[in-house]
């Protein structure tokens, strides 16, 4: 009787936290299934997992949302509607929410931490009963201070680091949407996108006086990633001195510039170029 109660038990704690379930769609949509998930226990460790109707496998795309790595600069419901498109596309999506700055925890290294963790995460809610996902197809996609987020996941590892943790999910594909793939440059221009200095009270403290740090958290330092990424250029940051070092480097590379973008039509798939940019990662994401 106690050995089956323990296996009761160990089975409970295999299985993810599921907050809560329902069914949600855009307007227009196919109905889609919908988990509310935490993989952690601070309130912001938490994602929305988005499965396609049909029998699966589908590949998944981790969505990082942005807001200038601070608390109050935004949340996953920012990126959720591009979540919604791309699983009315085929694709499960694990939309997250982490700690930023303002957080307990959040800043460098706790938001890194978070957004690996989440990432490996994928590999618990594949074992969910009715959740087919294939991890083998696994993409991670990032809007502003979520572009960085994503590259850096990417960049795992190239370092020889536990704030990396567990590295248990590669990812085929980087997805990075008007974002930056590097720290330091923007260290002194972030001010003019943010509206206030964000990179130094995310990382703590300036270049000078955490090099060491800023090259970590910096996905520029750790090329070539081996991964293939799709940059999606808005007008708020020009990526192309980052696309010539990825390409240099070896690294695949393919560019996606719409016309008309602003920083927040490219993640809202009812605009021509949210819609664009839904369908330039469901064609490019996930090719063999």
């Amino acid at each position: 009787m106690l050995r089956a109660l323990t296996l009761l038990m160990l089975a409970a704690l295999a299985v993810p936290a599921l907050a809560r379930s329902d069914a949600r769609a855009a307007p227009g949509e196919p109905a889609q299934r919908l988990l509310t998930i935490r993989y952690g226990k601070h309130p912001s460790q938490r994602g929305e997992l988005r499965i396609p109707n049909g029998t699966g496998p589908f590949p998944v795309a981790v969505v990082i949302h942005g807001g200038c790595w601070s608390a109050r600069g935004g949340d996953l419901n920012d990126t959720a509607p591009l979540a919604a498109a791309l699983t009315a596309r085929g694709i499960a999506t694990w939309n997250i929410e982490y700690r930023r700055v303002g957080d307990s925890g959040g800043g460098y290294p706790g938001t890194l931490e978070d957004v690996g963790a989440a990432t490996d995460y994928l590999t618990s809610l594949a074992g969910i009963p009715d959740v087919a996902l294939d991890l083998r197809r696994t993409a991670v996609i990032g809007h502003d201070a979520g572009a960085h987020l994503a590259l850096w996941i990417a960049s795992r590892p190239k370092l020889e680091s536990p704030i990396a943790g567990a590295m248990t999910v590669k990812p085929a594909t980087v997805v990075a949407i008007d974002g930056v793939g590097t720290l330091i440059p923007w260290a002194t221009r972030d001010a003019a996108i943010c509206g206030k200095p964000a990179i130094v009270p995310f990382m703590g403290g300036t270049p000078a006086d955490k090099a060491d740090a800023y090259a970590l958290a910096s996905p520029e330092n750790h090329l070539p990633l081996g991964t293939h990424q799709l940059i999606v250029e808005g007008p708020w940051v020009q990526m192309g001195a980052y696309v010539q070092s990825a390409l240099a480097s070896g690294d695949t590379v393919v560019k996606l510039a719409p016309g008309g973008a602003d920083h927040r039509n490219l993640i809202r798939p009812e605009t021509p170029q949210g819609k664009q940019v839904a369908d330039f990662i469901a064609a490019q994401a996930f090719t063999e």
